[in-house]
């Protein structure tokens, strides 16, 4: 298979093959629906659910090989308590309670409450749940998708090529490097067709 038939394609072809990839997949499309009918306040499907479901299809391998769980997050900065998200991911996690892949919900909003003393690092209050892509370790994987009037839209701010050129690219706006280097060696075993690119300086 040509695992890079799509490398180097213009953003709108990428886009519209990443839709549709997610389109043909009940697990993932059950998600988004889920989101909806949970009603989610900006819900997003993000992370390893799309990324490595594209590397699988695009190397024959089976579907969801890989995948951990499925990362569904939300905004709401009007209760910012662990109470209260503890209460939606009790809620999602019973409405997806016989999906074969389990889900991590995370309220966007209260991130920066404890993203420092679990990582050591500072983090920033976001403002939206597609703002947290800009921080992510590696580029590559900040990509996430939701139904928007029906139609699945993609958030990838910085697009979608370093995806479909199996390449790890970091992103250095947080001091994150253990981060990129971990995810990048499990998924090197996994996908050795992934080049890893070293993390600056």
């Amino acid at each position: 298979m040509d695992h890079l038939k799509y490398s180097g394609a213009d953003f709108g072809t990428q886009y519209e093959v990443l839709a549709g990839l997610i389109a043909d997949d009940p697990v993932l499309m059950a998600f988004l629906e889920g989101m909806v009918a949970l009603d989610l306040p900006y819900p997003l499907l993000g992370s390893g659910a799309i990324y490595n479901m594209v590397w699988n299809v695009l190397t024959g391998r089976s579907r969801h090989l890989g995948i951990k769980d499925a990362d569904i997050v939300y905004f709401d900065p009007n209760d910012c308590s662990y109470e209260a998200e503890d209460r939606v991911i009790r809620r999602a996690r019973s409405y997806f309670a016989n999906s074969p892949i389990p889900v991590e919900v995370r309220n966007q909003a209260r991130v920066h409450l404890w993203f420092p003393e679990k990582f050591g690092l500072a983090y920033p209050q976001l403002r939206s749940s597609a703002e947290m892509l800009i921080y992510f370790a590696t580029k590559t994987h900040a990509v996430a998708a939701r139904l928007q009037d029906g139609q699945i839209a993609i958030h990838a701010p910085f697009g979608l090529d370093d995806l479909f050129s199996f390449r790890l690219t970091p992103n250095p706006v947080l001091d994150n490097r253990t981060t990129h280097e971990r995810k990048a060696a499990r998924a090197k075993a996994i996908w050795p067709e992934l080049v890893v690119e070293e993390w600056p300086g």
